[in-house]
């Protein structure tokens, strides 16, 4: 027997690969059946061209045993096994790798997956261990070794019995603490799901013995135990295969089962990509949103598996924010399956992917749009609202990228219409798209203001979710045409002889107006006469940035309280019907009832415009005073 100390020296590194690399403890059966699986495909590679190795493709296999009693999980494979020399190498190392060392002396492995890459795997055993012995026999050898470590102090290595080729692993699970329950890993259901999770997609079978009660024949409620093994895992990915050989039916049953949804996925996106990013992805756009996908709580990402092994369950950093409802996975063989999340958010080639799935999903988006329009209005009524978002979040960075997704309903018959729809069907002469805020398409056709933009002939698109307006001003323009709320003063649809009849009119009564304002405070900012108004009195507009609509967002938001948000409001009175002829009259003759009419008039502008009547009571009472007066 040889006792030594490990090469990489302290009991430190040891600690702090275990601790940073590795988020989870259960992760260390993963790295342990990857070990397993690339001793098979070692053994799998050399059998193409060595006719003695006398193992069949369908003979290989990784099998699990637990022994409750002495707490112990092992791990057993029949593929090429290890020398004394190896065993010292690759285990007596930290961080050496002898399956990077197979792929460099071997280049004809280019198409044979080495799932390990730098050898730190195995020592995640120590994780949930206080002692794991391997015992090895590789292929071609008489002679069969056995390492033994409890630990970063150091190893031993020395002779052994064993009859097969191939390498065995034996952990001995640490007793329970108060803060971690380490007998969970001797459980089979807890094993067998923690294959099902990381290890579903190795190739090779994985094997364990399962304890069951089987009814004994003749005797009626009465069972005996028995053993009988079954393969944990699928071992071959729908993504691997063809989509030649899928159906619907098979996406759909895999899209449900996996990702827990009820209904079918409204989309599926199957691809793969080898070259600058080699990858596999099969991606699904859902039907509807999870219960908590508007909230702080739901997570985005996809699943990272490298080589079919899970090294992720959620990865953000392959979805952006706008295209966080898209469910599915990804994997590659350009990543490392020790990576850390700490180590991928700095990974250039996770983000080459990314940036190539992000693609993807677009361009299946437009696909949709213009290929199945009922089903593409029918999953933006779902998650429309996170493209918004993306069009307004950060300053407007991907309102490019997403402009031509977006969709809303319009004053033509309330169809649903793109930024590019709506620019091509402008009437000649047209040059601003406009639009219009409300909680509902129907609210909005009462808003006074419309009826002038549809009398030009100009459509009209109707904006009722509250992010809305925010992505349009994130746009500022689409084709070179700038966007204007039809409640914005900036709303200029007369000629110019009416403009300065207008502007005559306004100027002869600003004496009567400022007489009004007393009347209204800071309630706006000032009052004129408008030629916009058809079949009503009155309407607020807004100058300056801030819409109606957004002052009645922003002071919804939490913590808005302290810091109200004031849209600088316009009273707009009809110059040409007959409320305008009565407004005269009683600056010349009752100033008091002027003031009066001015907050009634106020008020029903508010109403109109879907904002709160300040002071609804006194409201109530001027309308009962003027109608008996």
């Amino acid at each position: 027997m040889k006792t030594k100390q490990f090469k990489s020296e302290s009991k430190k590194l040891m600690d702090m690969m275990i601790n940073s690399i590795y988020t989870h403890k259960e992760i260390f059966l993963r790295e342990i059946i990857s070990n397993s699986s690339d001793a098979i495909d070692k053994l799998y590679f050399k059998s193409l061209t060595d006719q003695s190795v006398g193992i069949k493709a369908d003979e290989f296999k990784i099998e699990i045993k637990l022994d409750k009693e002495n707490r112990t999980v092992t791990v057993s494979d029949n593929g090429i096994g290890m020398s004394e020399e190896e065993l010292d190498k690759n285990l007596g190392t930290i961080a050496k790798s002898g399956s990077f060392d197979f792929k460099a002396e071997n280049e004809e492995t280019e198409n044979v997956d080495i799932i390990g890459q730098f050898g730190v795997g195995f020592y995640s055993a120590f994780m949930v261990s206080d002692e794991v012995t391997v015992e090895t026999k590789k292929f071609g050898s008489d002679e069969a070794f056995r390492f033994n470590s409890k630990g970063a102090d150091g190893y031993t290595v020395s002779s052994c019995e064993k009859e097969s080729v191939g390498t065995t692993v034996i952990m001995h699970i640490k007793p329970d603490t108060d803060d971690e329950k380490y007998s969970e890993y001797l459980d089979q259901y807890r094993i067998s799901a923690l294959i099902k999770k990381y290890s579903d997609y190795i190739r090779h079978p994985i094997v364990m013995d399962f304890e069951t009660k089987k009814p004994i024949e003749g005797k009626e409620n009465e069972y005996e135990d028995v053993v009988e093994k079954r393969t944990l895992n699928s071992m071959i990915p729908i993504w691997k295969r063809s989509k030649g050989e899928l159906k619907d039916e098979d996406y759909n049953n895999f899209y449900k089962e996996k990702f827990m949804d009820f209904e079918d996925p409204a989309n599926v996106i199957h691809t793969s990509t080898e070259g600058a990013a080699t990858y596999s992805a099969l991606m699904f756009i859902p039907k509807h949103p999870p219960f908590d996908y508007y909230t702080k709580e739901y997570e985005k990402g996809l699943q990272l598996y490298s080589k079919g092994v899970l090294i992720m369950e959620k990865c953000a950093e392959l979805l952006p924010d706008y295209f966080s409802f898209v469910k599915g996975l990804v994997d590659s063989e350009d990543l490392s399956l020790n990576i850390s999340r700490e180590m991928l958010q700095h990974d250039g080639q996770l983000k080459l992917i990314a940036k190539t799935l992000e693609k993807k999903i677009k361009a299946e988006l437009e696909k949709m749009l213009k290929n199945e329009r009922e089903k593409y209005e029918e999953f933006f009524g779902a998650f429309g609202i996170q493209l918004k978002f993306g069009c307004y979040n950060d300053y407007g960075m991907y309102a490019e990228t997403l402009k031509d997704l977006l969709i809303f309903k319009s004053s033509d018959n309330g169809k649903y219409k793109t930024l590019k729809e709506y620019k091509e069907q402008m009437k000649e002469g047209q040059e601003a798209i406009y639009y219009a805020c409300g909680e509902t398409a129907e609210r909005i056709e009462l808003l006074p203001q419309c009826d002038a933009v549809k009398d030009k002939g100009y459509q009209i698109l109707y904006l009722t979710e509250n992010v809305d307006e925010f992505a349009i001003m994130m746009l500022r323009e689409y084709d070179g045409c700038k966007f204007i709320n039809v409640c914005d003063e900036n709303l200029n649809l007369d000629s110019e002889e009416e403009k300065q009849e207008l502007k005559a009119e306004n100027e002869s009564a600003k004496d009567m107006f400022e007489e009004m304002k007393k009347a209204l405070g800071d309630s706006v900012n000032a009052i004129r006469f408008t030629n916009k108004l058809k079949n009503h009195a009155v309407c607020l507009t807004s100058e300056g940035g801030i819409s109606l609509e957004m002052e009645k967002t922003l002071n919804s938001m939490p913590g808005s309280d302290q810091n109200k948000v004031k849209a600088q409001l316009v009273l707009e009175i009809s110059a040409t019907q007959k409320i305008a002829d009565k407004l005269k009259e009683l600056y010349n003759t009752d100033k008091e009832t002027l003031g009066k009419y001015a907050k009634l008039l106020y008020g029903e502008a508010c109403l109109i415009g879907g904002k709160p009547v300040e002071n609804p009571a006194e409201h109530t009472a001027l309308v009962l005073e003027l109608m008996t007066k």
